[in-house]
């Protein structure tokens, strides 16, 4: 009994190798050829939505791109319905971007593989009618294949902005 007790940690460490190896497999580097333009790429089209360009925005994805997490939803939206939202934002409030920050990484050999720009900053909206201002902090991850977005991905404090405009959390009834 005693060696089955010492054998058992063992044998779990041993199965456990391969998926701790296989975790270790991939590899990200900050520096790789396409970095500059993948860089200027993502902040094109910040600039273009703290400008209110949604066809300047619009000419930086890909025709196949796929964009996950605006409205706050897990849905996804494909190109065409990318512009509408921002289109329906852009007429309904005024973007401006700020404390931004971007890091290009390119990652191989693991599932999230390809040339990334991952960004962080805060959009201030401000509804052009009522004046009122919604601060919305925000990351993104941003797939670049042939220079263009081929996928985006954001988060944002969805419960922020609802409470922002008056909305309130209930909690459960015990």
């Amino acid at each position: 009994m005693k060696n089955l007790k010492s054998l058992l940690p063992l044998a779990f460490v041993l199965m456990m190798t391969p998926l701790v190896s296989k975790a270790q497999e991939g590899t990200v580097t900050l520096e790789f050829q396409n970095a500059a333009t993948a860089l200027e790429l993502v902040q094109s089209y910040v600039k273009a939505l703290h400008s209110g360009d949604v066809s300047k925005m619009d000419a930086q994805l890909a025709p196949n791109v796929m964009v996950y997490g605006l409205g706050g939803g897990m849905d996804s939206l494909n190109r065409t319905q990318h512009k509408e939202y921002f289109t329906n934002s852009i007429n309904q409030y005024k973007h401006s971007i700020s404390e931004e920050l971007y890091l290009p990484v390119k990652v191989t050999n693991n599932w999230n593989e390809g040339e990334w720009v991952l960004s962080w900053g805060t959009n201030t909206l401000t509804h052009k009618t009522t004046g009122k201002i919604i601060e919305v902090p925000y990351h993104t991850a941003a797939r670049v294949v042939n220079g263009k977005i081929e996928f985006l991905r954001y988060w944002y404090d969805v419960l922020n902005i609802l409470e922002t405009q008056g909305y309130t959390v209930t909690p459960p009834a015990n």
